[in-house]
């Protein structure tokens, strides 16, 4: 669809990264939001240049030319990646009862915004669904034969959700004891997949991650919520690099993924999350095919030795 206006109200987060803000910035003009947040990190004190850059990526994210009510939330300090980016979403749901999150690295189609007006529409008033992800890391397989599926899992990677499920979340899990870990296996049969989110749960409770989104992801578990997954592509990550925060590895089959053009949009009648595309997707996060082989080997060689 050409020259689409979104209808949503977008948050665009942003840091210290001036070349891919201003590619991620030219789609959100191209589609002219009537509502535009921006929520931009403070400098790392001891960081060479990042202070320059960091006010080279705020320049380029406030070249709004067309009729837009914009609002800024400009950190003079560094908070880092889990509270900067955290307190910068409440920030925009606090204002919004629903919009769209992009990230600097995160460039979305057109059809993505499309994509997004259409599920917080349709899907405003379902407690059931509490994500809408614009990532697909199926590598081509569809699920069913409409427009996307439902998920266990949540990818941030460009999203949108409503105020009503992030009136949920906490950074620190603070709802949750250690021991409530235990619950993922109601999400996932699998041992090995239950167990990575069990070790993920603990070493977040330890402030072992400075990160946002794992908490989000579980927020989700917790309250048995789904995301909707498209069925085809629409962010490429184009932060893969040695300048990102967490997605380093340039050579990762999930990095610059191709971005695909959207059908005309089709519902599923059946709203269950489909387990065998998460595991897909799970296998190559938590390696558990790999890990299934090493705990037969170890099981064969105990029971030869006995």
């Amino acid at each position: 669809m050409a020259d689409y206006t979104t209808k949503s109200p977008v948050l665009f987060l942003i840091f210290n990264r001036p070349d891919v803000t201003a590619v991620v910035f030219e789609q959100i003009r191209k589609v002219k939001p009537a509502r535009l947040y921006i929520a931009a990190d403070g400098p790392r004190s001891d960081k060479e240049n990042e202070q320059t850059l960091c006010r080279e990526a705020r320049e380029i994210s406030t070249k709004v030319d067309w009729d837009c009510e914009v609002k800024r939330l400009f950190r003079d300090e560094n908070l880092g990646c889990k509270y900067a980016v955290s307190s910068g979403i409440s920030w925009f749901f606090e204002n919004e009862a629903e919009g769209i999150v992009l990230e600097d690295d995160c460039l979305p189609s057109e059809d993505f915004f499309i994509f997004c007006d259409a599920m917080l529409e349709k899907y405003r008033h379902d407690s059931r669904i509490r994500h809408i992800g614009g990532s697909n890391f199926q590598q081509g397989k569809p699920w069913g034969t409409d427009s996307y599926y439902f998920s266990n899992l949540t990818h941030v990677w460009g999203w949108a959700s409503w105020r009503r499920a992030w009136k949920d979340y906490d950074v620190e899990l603070s709802n949750y004891k250690t021991t409530d870990a235990r619950h993922f296996k109601n999400v996932f049969a699998d041992d090995i997949v239950s167990e990575s989110w069990t070790n993920i749960f603990n070493k977040l409770k330890a402030n072992g991650y400075n990160t946002w989104d794992y908490q989000w992801a579980i927020t989700n578990f917790f309250n048995h919520g789904l995301s909707i997954i498209p069925n085809v592509n629409l962010i490429s990550n184009i932060g893969f690099g040695a300048n990102a925060t967490h997605t380093q590895n340039f050579n990762d089959q999930f990095s610059n993924i191709k971005i695909e053009k959207l059908p005309e949009i089709t519902h599923p009648t059946i709203i269950l999350p489909q387990k065998e595309a998460d595991f897909f997707t799970l296998d190559h996060e938590f390696k558990i095919k790999k890990s299934r082989r090493k705990r037969q080997f170890r099981k064969l060689k105990f029971w030869k030795k006995k």
